[in-house]
């Protein structure tokens, strides 16, 4: 019995695989990118990208598990949700009122530990913000307003 679900549990995985993701890439740099609409320090910048872009922006750098299914599926919810909530590749777009918001949100949300997520955080080592750097990044969000 344990050998037959094995087997099935297996082939089930090998026939995912033949069922990938999408991908959100765009490496373009776009226009109404936050880093073109907003002044944005380079120190401020570099966070951006190492904790915030992969999941919301329109560039996401996928680690090669992003390839296995369905971990490529989970992921790609997560960074649906995330661009979703945030989309600093479309920053530009928001009104000035969203835009405001927005940045509100992000000095509560890092200044409370929530951003970026405990779970990508794990795997990308990078994206774990000390002390300063969540100062930096709220300060800038204040600032940016």
């Amino acid at each position: 019995m344990i050998r037959k679900v094995a087997i099935v549990t297996v082939f089930a995985l090998v026939v995912l695989q033949f069922f990938p993701s999408s991908r959100n890439l765009n490496s373009d740099l776009v226009a109404s990118d936050i880093s073109i609409v907003k002044h944005v320090p380079s120190d401020v910048m570099e966070l951006l990208h190492v904790a915030c872009y992969d999941c919301h922006s329109n560039n996401t750098r996928y680690p090669w598990y992003a390839s296995v299914q369905p971990l490529g599926w989970w992921i790609n919810r997560h960074v649906a949700q995330g661009k979703h909530h945030l989309n600093f590749s479309d920053f530009g777009k928001y009104s000035i009122k969203k835009s405001n918001h927005k940045l509100d949100e992000i000095a509560e949300i890092v200044g409370e530990g929530e951003m970026p997520l405990g779970s990508y955080s794990l795997m990308h080592a990078s994206a774990r913000l000390n002390s300063n750097q969540r100062q930096l990044l709220i300060n800038w969000a204040k600032q940016a307003q």
